[in-house]
């Protein structure tokens, strides 16, 4: 039997942030990892899931000392507003890059998970204060409905909805689902207001692998930007957390008070958009196992 994945799933709150999109509603996105057994019935996976917790100089107790001794994947919920990462954090997700740990990176809108700025991750998203898109028409709100977010915000639907995305050629293994009739992974959970992402300058083997589209301007959007990681660990970035939260996926299970938008029911109404997100969560874990 072949030993378990190690997987943190960490967000970059702090668990004492109760009205906030911390860990515990990400319990869902849990359960169905932990569910997972490889092809001789045993465990596939183990889950560390956690919210940041500092110590005395403000550093994540793990993150700041991230290694492939404990972990082989990190998957961050960049959350933060700034202050989410110190400097050692930064330095401790670059260093478990460089020794070849996968890692899925995803916040959402405006400046949200900025704190990735100063690592290895924030090169692959476009935020509205720094690394902004470099297309200057992306500078403005597409979702003009919630007036508290700005730009970048792309309205793929509403929250409990699902969307249909756009695999782009050649089909990346992330988006195989042979569920699917297509063989091929068709719907997200939507998001009002999804962030922007982008394969950074010089990034050989990065690619854009599948694109939404906007319910407000029509205007396509990436979803996914899946790096190989031929020198160091492979990374897939995404235009937002949402995707993976337990309001997106049953929307029974409820939100910070602050989320204002009236949800849909889409996900309920329509299996083979819960069955598609399971698909791309396992191809996910089997993808980002360092090779």
């Amino acid at each position: 039997m072949t030993k378990p994945i190690r997987i943190l799933l960490q967000t970059t709150l702090l668990s004492t942030d109760e009205d906030d999109w911390t860990i515990p509603h990400f319990s869902l996105l849990k359960e169905y990892l932990t569910s997972l057994t490889d092809e001789e019935g045993g465990v596939l996976c183990e889950v560390t899931s956690r919210d940041r917790v500092p110590d005395d100089e403000g550093n994540d107790t793990i993150l700041s000392h991230l290694s492939r001794d404990y972990f082989d994947q990190l998957w961050l919920f960049a959350l933060d507003v700034g202050e989410g990462l110190s400097e050692k954090d930064q330095a401790g997700i670059t260093h478990f890059y460089q020794e070849g740990g996968g890692i899925l990176t995803t916040r959402d809108h405006q400046d949200m998970g900025i704190s990735m700025v100063g690592c290895c991750l924030g090169s692959y998203h476009y935020f509205q204060s720094q690394n902004k898109h470099p297309d200057p028409s992306h500078h403005q709100a597409d979702d003009i409905y919630t007036k508290s977010i700005s730009w970048p915000n792309y309205h793929s639907g509403k929250n409990g909805d699902y969307q249909i995305i756009k695999p782009l050629e050649p089909i990346h293994p992330l988006l195989k689902n042979p569920n699917s009739p297509t063989g091929i992974i068709r719907y997200f959970p939507a998001h009002p207001h999804e962030g922007g992402v982008g394969v950074p300058v010089g990034a050989k083997n990065a690619r854009i692998i599948a694109m939404g589209n906007s319910k407000v301007s029509g205007r396509e959007f990436p979803l996914v930007v899946a790096d190989e990681g031929e020198e160091f660990g492979r990374v897939v970035a995404q235009s937002t957390f949402h995707h993976f939260v337990n309001y997106n996926w049953d929307i029974t299970k409820g939100s910070p008070s602050f989320v204002e938008e009236v949800p849909g029911d889409g996900m309920v109404k329509e299996p083979s958009a819960m069955d598609d997100i399971k698909a791309y969560v396992k191809n996910l874990l089997l993808w980002l196992q360092p090779q």
